[in-house]
């Protein structure tokens, strides 16, 4: 018996009962689809968090204070009394070439909590920093219409201000807010420019924003206190342990500190960020895998207990063929390739609900296909068809042709 004929003794026996192949089909169509869906919602939500990360700039380091401490007790009362606060002296040792070889540029930030108002429309920025112009570059924030403010700005202190989106919308809805003015606070600020749309990185809206001139900030809004942050831009992200060190060894120096363990100041790195970011999202796309081939392995199964049915229902069947001289190799070919073609055209199917599947957004997540995960669930749901249907084609193969001429 030639293998044509046998494919077509394959195809007969499942199309006798359309219904039952339909189905078992389809339970491997959702096993694949659910893969390729799943592994592509977990990759599209780590494409997005990586990217809202990478907008804030990859050589970017932030520097904050320690003051305060993170505990009670005497510890901490002693450290916060003895510790100094962030300062643009700080800033501005930071920004030396000598020292600092490796630090492009260093920008002292003052934050207010203030709402500022239009006429009868209000928004409360969910960020309103008073900066240096260096802080743009550092932070990689760029504008989307206007212009920067200057260092001539700062020094005198002038009351202009750059938007994001968010707030000009709220303000200036369907208007051009650049060259009008704003009260934050009660001050009034001349809004020069806005800056390009950020989107939101899953914790704070990065378009709710106002920069603003240090020295206007710390004049009208927060005094002369304390700064709450220093942003760093290294030269590159290649030389950012560089940078990192520098800073560790320029703060030391400007804070007095003797022991590591006690630095009244801690950096924050946005490259170590972004990896410790993207090894989470690994695990948590692996392990939306790992549930999704469970569905998979349940169409495996199916594949298993329908070809059980399929052999008990055709044993006479099988008894006659053999009676005429069927080999045994035949017999089990014949419904391997039964279990094989169902879990062929279920894996065809499955990727086909797969790439539809991924053109709409999860539960806001754009799902982003991995070309590895089509080919790994296309594959393995014919192995699942050879491995599942091989235990039914060995019942049938083995099958005693009297025993089975005498089933009813």
């Amino acid at each position: 018996m030639s293998i044509f004929e046998i494919i077509r003794f394959a195809i007969r026996g499942l199309n006798s009962n359309k219904l039952r192949t339909t189905l078992t089909t389809m339970g491997i169509a959702i096993g694949v689809s659910s893969v390729i869906i799943l592994l592509a919602v977990g990759n599209g939500s780590s494409k997005a968090v990586q990217a809202g990360i990478e907008k804030l700039g990859t050589n970017t380091i932030t520097i904050q204070s320690n003051r305060g401490g993170f505990g009670g007790g005497r510890a901490s009362a002693s450290r916060s009394a003895s510790s100094k606060p962030l300062t643009v002296g700080d800033a501005v040792a930071l920004s030396s070439p000598i020292n600092a070889p490796d630090i492009k540029q260093a920008a002292p930030v003052a934050s207010a909590s203030v709402a500022c108002a239009v006429g009868t429309n209000s928004s409360t920025p969910g960020t309103f920093n008073g900066t240096w112009p260096s802080w743009f570059e550092a932070s990689n924030t760029s504008i989307a219409t206007g212009t920067y403010f200057t260092n001539d700005d700062v020094t005198e202190g002038r009351r202009v201000a750059v938007i994001g989106s968010t707030v000009a919308t709220d303000l200036f809805p369907g208007t051009n807010p650049v060259g009008q003015v704003m009260r934050c606070g009660g001050i009034p600020f001349t809004i020069i420019g806005t800056t390009e749309k950020k989107g939101s990185n899953g914790f704070q809206d990065g378009d709710s924003l106002v920069v603003a001139p240090l020295t206007a900030v710390q004049r009208s809004l927060t005094g002369y206190n304390n700064l709450q942050s220093i942003v760093v831009q290294a030269k590159s992200a290649k030389v950012q342990d560089l940078a990192q060190t520098e800073i560790n060894t320029i703060m030391d120096s400007q804070h007095k500190i003797k022991n590591t363990n006690n630095r009244d100041y801690r950096t924050l790195n946005q490259a170590s960020l972004l990896q410790t970011t993207s090894s989470s999202n690994s695990v948590f796309t692996v392990l939306l895998g790992m549930v999704a081939a469970i569905s998979l392995l349940v169409g495996g199964i199916g594949i298993t207990n329908i070809m059980l049915v399929t052999v008990i229902e055709r044993t006479r069947e099988i008894g006659i063929r053999k009676a005429i001289g069927a080999p045994k190799r035949a017999i089990m070919t014949q419904f391997l390739i039964e279990a094989t073609i169902l879990s062929l055209v279920g894996g065809v199917i499955g990727v086909i609900g797969g790439f539809a599947g991924s053109h709409f957004k999860i539960v806001g997540v754009q799902p982003i296909i991995i070309p590895a995960s089509v080919f790994l669930a296309f594959g393995v749901s014919i192995l699942i068809g050879v491995f599942f249907g091989g235990y039914p084609a060995s019942r049938a193969a083995s099958l005693r042709p009297i025993e089975a001429l005498r089933y009813e």
